[in-house]
């Protein structure tokens, strides 16, 4: 200028507003709270999925086991697969001879798996009875293609009971009980076959389920039978029978009896109950 003087230059408006801006920021700093919330979603979401893995773990376990022994489901070339097992014990039992839920049957084995048994079947669509069933009921049930799993609650595990009941809670034609004074710790049983073992764990047992639970080959007497509860007055499965673990006496049933005048005929296939002609009714037996 004239009189000599030096204007002074300014500052850029933009490096102002960018000095403020980081001066902003500086003054925010780290978001700890978004930073711990979403760390305790992670945390939440990984302890669930953990939950999820460890209690998932038995079930899918059994569900492998039940893949591993689709081998040895039937079919019209092999009816019966179970002959294939190791240990495995058969008989050829008469189906349909009924006794009253007055009279016991000296059964040939224990637990039985065939011969003379009660009218009223035990309910047997993958229930678990906590309690020892009396055995005439239970044989009905096989008649009708169940599988039954008997073990004795003295030698069994409550873990070992929790993985058993896998293979059967909630699954047609299965069902499961102690059995008091059982010489093995487990014993399978279906109409004609027996496999008594040591372990929950042998994949045995699940062979045997695959082969034989409604098996429709004629290895039981009754396909098509049901196992629905019959209810209160012939079988609640809430409230049923209990196991005698006397041993029968001399008005017990032979394996060879005929069936009890009175007693029903099956009403499982669907067909109308008439009475079973045969010797009179006994008095309540022991």
């Amino acid at each position: 200028m004239a009189n000599g003087t030096t204007k002074k230059k300014g500052t850029p408006k933009k490096n102002t507003k960018a000095s403020r801006n980081s001066s902003v920021v500086s003054r925010k700093g780290i978001p700890w709270g978004t930073v711990i919330a979403v760390v305790a979603v992670l945390a939440l979401a990984g302890g669930v999925f953990g939950y999820y893995i460890v209690q998932s773990a038995p079930k899918r376990d059994q569900a492998a086991k039940e893949a591993a022994a689709a081998a040895f489901a039937p079919s019209a070339s092999n009816p019966d697969p179970s002959l294939k097992i190791p240990g495995i014990v058969t008989k050829t039992y008469t189906g349909s001879v009924h006794v009253l839920p007055t009279e016991r049957v000296a059964y040939d084995q224990s637990p039985p798996f065939g011969g003379p048994h009660d009218q009223s079947w035990a309910a047997c669509n993958g229930i678990v009875y906590p309690k020892a069933v009396r055995t005439e009921n239970m044989v009905h049930a096989l008649e009708h293609g169940t599988v039954w799993i008997a073990y004795n609650p003295t030698e069994v595990s409550a873990a070992d009971v929790s993985a058993l009941k896998l293979k059967v809670n909630g699954k047609p034609f299965t069902i499961m009980s102690p059995y008091p004074g059982l010489d093995k710790p487990i014993s399978l049983q279906s109409w004609g076959h027996q496999l008594k073992l040591t372990d929950a764990g042998d994949p045995r047992i699940d062979d045997f389920i695959a082969a034989l639970r409604s098996n429709p080959n004629g290895v039981y007497p009754e396909v098509g039978a049901s196992c629905d509860a019959l209810g209160p007055g012939q079988f609640d499965p809430d409230n049923p029978p209990p196991f005698d673990p006397t041993k029968p006496g001399p008005t017990a049933k032979s394996m060879d009896y005929k069936g009890t005048t009175g007693a029903q005929a099956d009403q499982g296939a669907g067909g109308a109950s008439a009475p079973v002609p045969s010797v009179p009714t006994a008095p309540p037996s022991k």
